[in-house]
C-alpha cells in the first residue's frame, strides 16, 4: 500500500501493542453477536470477491465498523480507512485494524479539522477503486480534489441519511460522476438501524453520560424521520413525555396520530427538559429558542453533523462556559440559567466519551448490506451509471435471510399460484 504524508494511527500512539490488544478484544466481542458478517466472512474468504480492489473508507471507527473493514480485507481488498467524525474513533480499535497486513487505518480520536482532512487525503492517496462513506465527505473530496481518480473508481456506498441527502443534491446538480449505492435507504437500514439503533443508542448514551432518568421528563425530538421516530418511540417506552417538532405536515400529522404532542420549536423550548435533534439540517435550535429554555435543560444531537444546535449563537449568549461533567458542557446565561450541551453537539451516540454507537446486532444488519453492496460493485460495477442508486432488493433480502437463519426464524413463501396471481392484471371479481 502507498506511503502518505499523514501517518497511520500506530504512529500516533505511545503503547501500540496494548492498544491493538484492547481493540482486538472489542472487535472479537462484537463479532460474536454479528451472525451476518460471520456468514459473509466465510463466503468472502473462500471466494475472494474483492481481489484486486482498493477501498477507501470514511466511517465511525469502532468495534462493529472494524469487523466490516476486516471482512472486506479478508475478501481480497486493500483497505484504507479514516474517521467520519472527529470524536467517534476508538484509537485502540483503529490500532487493531492497522495491524492487519491489508488495512491501513488513519483514524485518530479528537483530531482538529485540518488533521481530519489530512487523514482523508491519506486514504485517497491509496488510489481507491471503491469508496465507502458515512456522511459523504470522502466522495466530495474525491470529486473536488482528485478528479483524475474518478475514471478508475467503480463506485461507492453511503451509510447514512445526511450523506445520501448530500449525494442526491450533488447528483441533481450533475456533479456526481460515479455510481454510489444509497445503503441508508434500504429497508434493512431504515427499519432497524435508524429506528432501533438511533433510538436506543442515543437515549442510552445520554442517560449514562448524565446519570439522569427519562421517566417523567419532557423530551423534545427535532424531526420525525426514521431516526426521530426511533428516538420518540424509545423515549416514550421509558415513560418520558414526547414532544415532536416538524416542518413537514405529513410527518407532523403522523406524530400526532401516534399520540405525541406536536409543537413548533419556539413553544416546545418552554416545556422541554431534554432536546434531541435528528433532522440532518442546520439551525434546528437557535438563539430564539435558547432564551425560552428552562434552567438545567439537556441539549443533544443525533444527526450526523454538529450544526443542528447552533452552538455559536449559544456561546455568544453565554456569560460563562464550563465542563459540568465528562462529556457535558454548561453554558451559563446572563440570568443564571445553565443550558447543558452533550458531546459538543456532535453525534451523541458516537461522540460522547462513553458512547459505543448503535447496538451490535443492529449494525450487523447495516454492515451486512454494505458488504454485499461492495461485492456487487466489484462484480458488476460497469452495469451502473454515475449517480445515486437504490440497493438491489435481492441484496437487501439476502441479508435479511442470513439474519433470520441465524435467529432460527422460519417464514412462509409464496406458492407458484400466488406468484402468478400477484403478477397478473387479469384476475378480477
Amino acid at each position: 500500500m502507498s506511503e502518505t504524508a499523514y501517518p497511520p494511527v500506530s504512529q500516533h500512539l505511545s503503547d501500540v501493542e496494548a492498544a491493538r490488544e484492547e481493540g482486538r478484544r472489542k472487535m472479537d466481542w462484537a463479532l460474536q453477536h454479528m451472525p451476518i458478517l460471520n456468514a459473509l466472512r466465510e463466503e468472502f474468504v473462500d471466494e475472494q470477491p474483492l481481489a484486486g480492489e482498493t477501498i477507501a473508507m470514511a466511517m465511525h471507527v469502532e468495534a462493529k465498523t472494524a469487523n466490516l473493514v476486516e471482512l472486506l480485507a479478508e475478501g481480497g481488498a486493500e483497505v484504507a480507512i479514516t474517521g467520519c467524525n472527529p470524536l467517534s474513533t476508538h484509537d485502540d480499535v483503529s490500532a487493531a485494524l492497522d495491524a492487519h497486513e491489508s488495512i491501513t487505518s488513519y483514524a485518530v480520536r479528537g483530531v482538529g479539522d485540518e488533521e481530519y482532512y489530512d487523514a482523508m487525503h491519506a486514504c485517497i492517496a491509496h488510489e481507491p477503486t471503491i469508496t465507502v462513506d458515512d456522511g459523504m465527505d470522502m466522495v466530495k473530496l474525491v470529486h473536488e480534489e482528485y478528479p483524475d481518480l474518478i475514471d478508475s473508481i467503480i463506485g461507492g456506498a453511503e451509510e447514512t441519511t445526511t450523506g445520501v441527502d448530500r449525494l442526491r443534491a450533488m447528483d441533481a446538480d450533475g456533479e456526481l460522476h460515479y455510481p454510489v449505492f444509497a445503503v441508508n435507504d434500504t429497508p434493512m437500514k431504515q427499519l432497524f438501524d435508524n429506528v432501533h439503533g438511533t433510538g436506543e443508542s442515543s437515549l442510552a448514551t445520554i442517560a449514562m453520560t448524565t446519570n439522569l432518568s427519562w421517566a417523567g421528563k419532557n423530551v423534545v425530538v427535532g424531526g420525525y424521520g426514521q431516526c426521530g421516530k426511533g428516538v420518540a418511540k424509545k423515549a416514550s417506552g421509558q415513560n418520558a413525555n414526547v414532544i415532536v417538532c416538524e416542518v413537514d405536515p405529513r410527518k407532523a400529522l403522523e406524530a400526532h396520530m401516534e399520540g405525541y404532542e406536536v409543537l413548533p420549536m419556539k413553544q416546545a423550548a418552554k416545556k422541554g427538559d431534554v432536546f434531541i435533534t435528528t433532522t440532518g439540517n442546520r439551525d434546528v435550535i437557535t438563539r430564539e429558542h435558547f432564551g425560552e429554555m428552562q434552567d438545567g435543560v439537556l441539549l443533544a444531537n443525533a444527526g450526523h453533523f454538529d450544526v443542528e444546535v447552533n452552538l455559536d449563537e449559544l456561546d455568544g449568549l453565554a456569560v460563562d462556559r464550563y465542563e459540568v461533567r465528562d462529556g457535558v458542557e454548561g453554558y451559563e446565561m446572563p440570568d443564571g440559567r445553565v443550558l447543558n450541551v452533550i458531546a459538543e453537539g456532535r453525534l451523541v451516540n458516537l461522540a460522547a466519551p462513553i458512547a459505543l454507537g448503535h447496538p451490535v446486532e443492529v449494525m450487523d444488519q447495516s454492515f451486512g448490506v454494505q458488504a454485499v453492496v461492495v461485492r456487487e460493485l466489484a462484480a458488476n460495477g460497469d452495469a451502473y451509471d454515475a449517480g445515486v442508486h437504490d440497493v438491489p432488493d435481492e441484496l437487501d433480502r439476502e441479508v435479511a435471510d442470513i439474519k433470520l437463519a441465524a435467529e432460527g426464524v422460519e417464514y412462509d413463501d409464496l406458492s407458484d399460484e400466488q406468484r402468478e396471481y400477484m403478477g397478473s392484471w387479469e384476475h378480477g371479481t
